[in-house]
Formats: C-alpha cells, sequence, structure tokens
C-alpha cells in the first residue's frame, strides 16, 4: 500500500529547493505583497485524514479556484441550460482573453477561464442579489470544508474591482450578445467577491473531496451534485483548469486541477482524494510554479494520475 504521507513530505521536498521562483500576481495590488517564499501542501483522503506540509494552514486567495465550486453550484442551480451560455472547449487563449468572444458571438469557450466563470456566475445569480450569491457560494465551502471560518478578504475583493477594467469589458461584451441575464455589474461584483475568497491547503483540499467521489461528501454522504456532473466537472478541469498550459498540466501531472493567480492549485484524483499546493510565484501561463512541480512529483510517487494503470 502506497504510504501517502511520505509521497507528500516527498513532493514538498523536492518542489522546496524552487521556492520564491516565477513571477506573483502583481497586477491585483493586494496579491502583490505576498511572500512568495510562502509554500504549502495537503492531501485530504475520504476517511477525513488530511497530510500536510509546509504552509498548509495560512489562507491565501483562492482566486480563479473558485470557479470550480461556483460551476457545480450553477450545474445545481440550473442544470444543463447552463451549457447555452459558456462552452466546454478549451481556449488555448489567456485567461482574461477577449479574442474569442467576438469570434464567437458572445460564447465564452469554458467556464473556467474568465470570461466563462462571469457567465456562470451570471447564471449562478438567477434572478437574485449579488449578496445573496456571494453567501450561498461561502455556505458552501464552508460546508464542504466543515470550517465556518472560511471568508472573503475584502482587500482583495477591492483590488479586484479597481482593476476590473478588462473582467468588465469580457462582461459588457458578452451583454452586447445577450449572453448576460443580470447587469454587468451584478455578475462582476459577485466575481469579484467569490475570487477573493481566503481559504487554507487544508480547507481546500477538504473542499474539493465530493468531486473526487462522483459528487458525494464521503463524510457526510450527503450527494452534492449528481455523478455525472462531478465527472464533467473533472473532464473540464482536466482540459482547461490552466488556460494555455493545460495539455502542459495534464502531461506532466496526469490529474485535474484549477489553478489560481493567488498561487493555489485544487487537485482531483477520482476515487483517491483532493489535493491543494499553494506557492504564490507563476509560470508565464498564470499557474503556481512550485505547486505544479510538486504535485507532477505526488502523482508519480503515488501511482494517481488518471493515466497510470495502476490507480484504483
Amino acid at each position: 500500500m502506497t504510504d501517502l504521507a511520505r509521497c507528500v513530505a516527498e513532493a514538498y521536498n523536492v518542489a522546496l529547493r524552487h521556492r520564491g521562483q516565477g513571477k506573483v500576481a502583481d497586477y491585483i495590488p493586494a496579491l502583490a505583497k505576498v511572500d512568495p517564499d510562502r509554500f504549502g501542501f495537503a492531501l485530504a483522503l475520504p476517511d477525513g485524514t488530511v497530510h500536510t506540509a509546509g504552509d498548509a494552514d495560512i489562507p491565501f486567495s483562492i482566486q480563479s479556484v473558485s470557479k470550480v465550486f461556483t460551476l457545480a453550484l450553477a450545474l445545481r442551480r440550473v442544470g444543463s441550460s447552463l451549457w447555452d451560455s459558456v462552452g466546454r472547449e478549451p481556449s488555448g487563449s489567456a485567461f482574461n482573453s477577449i479574442v474569442q468572444l467576438e469570434s464567437e458571438a458572445g460564447i465564452p469557450r469554458n467556464p473556467l477561464i474568465n470570461a466563462g466563470a462571469i457567465a456562470t456566475t451570471d447564471r449562478l445569480i438567477d434572478g437574485r442579489d449579488g449578496d445573496a450569491t456571494v453567501e450561498e457560494i461561502l455556505a458552501f465551502l464552508r460546508a464542504r470544508a466543515g470550517d465556518a471560518s472560511i471568508a472573503i478578504d475584502l482587500e482583495v475583493a477591492s483590488s479586484e474591482s479597481q482593476t476590473g477594467a478588462r473582467n468588465r469589458s469580457l462582461g459588457y461584451f458578452m451583454r452586447a450578445f445577450d449572453n448576460l441575464r443580470h447587469p454587468v455589474e451584478d455578475a462582476v461584483g459577485v466575481y469579484f467577491r467569490q475570487c477573493a475568497i481566503a481559504m487554507t491547503c487544508r480547507q481546500l483540499a477538504k473542499a474539493g473531496l465530493f468531486l473526487a467521489l462522483e459528487g458525494r461528501d464521503p463524510l457526510t454522504g450527503e450527494q452534492i451534485i449528481e455523478p455525472h456532473r462531478a465527472r464533467r466537472i473533472n473532464a473540464i478541469m482536466m482540459l482547461c483548469g490552466h488556460y494555455d498550459n493545460s495539455g502542459e498540466f495534464a502531461f506532466r501531472v496526469g490529474l485535474p486541477g484549477k489553478s489560481g493567480v493567488g498561487g493555489g492549485i485544487l487537485c482531483i484524483a477520482p476515487g483517491q482524494g483532493s489535493i491543494a499546493v499553494w506557492s504564490p510565484g507563476l509560470n508565464e501561463a498564470g499557474t503556481s510554479l512550485v505547486g505544479a512541480i510538486a504535485l507532477e512529483h505526488f502523482a508519480y510517487a503515488a501511482g494517481w494520475s488518471v493515466f497510470d494503470s495502476s490507480v484504483g
């Protein structure tokens, strides 16, 4: 039987020598101040065990990792009609690109690029006000992580809004094609706040565990989303979770994952567990450089790549 605690420790130590490398997301002023030497790793297992290393209990801004959870909530709320508003294909473009929106009639390629996440959040609002939608997202994350302390980093949220001209542009572009159902400021207002949610690696790994177990919370037994929806979210994470770096991540790590420019990555190992890493230095595509190295080593050591015949 694989010693998973040892695999976590090994992956952490292999990546540690690269700590501080990469570029912090300085275009959001609040993120520019984060210590680039931070590095945490957490592995959550279905029996409730959590193995950690490094800064696994320091909160960080989850940024685009939040898109996975709003996607799950939107599918739970509006079902397959969500796909009227957003596609399911890799973009091959930067996370905040506007180019494809013009050529593809305002329908974003997938829910994990910024335009697609704004469209998804717009559908999640579903006629409510923004505050109620944000509270639903927070309640969902708190319940999945088993921790009521999870909250929005208000400084980051303010920073997001003040520097959010491009995201607003994406929203207005979609609105021009009748692909937003609510005022742009309502949709991006929720989007900015969901991205500013602060979580630790431990909390994030626990929150993602339902996606490793066909939509079921293993600790409560609650079916959070239908099994086929969990599988499809994992598929989208594998194809689109790291923007134009998604193919390289699948090649090296072999697990569905979602990165955020705060330096976090959530990875799902179907049937096995959920992994969260955090290190603020990013590669050119906006994925944590150190985090990706750690995940590559862990997936190899544990034999957890979905392409590994020993899985399961």
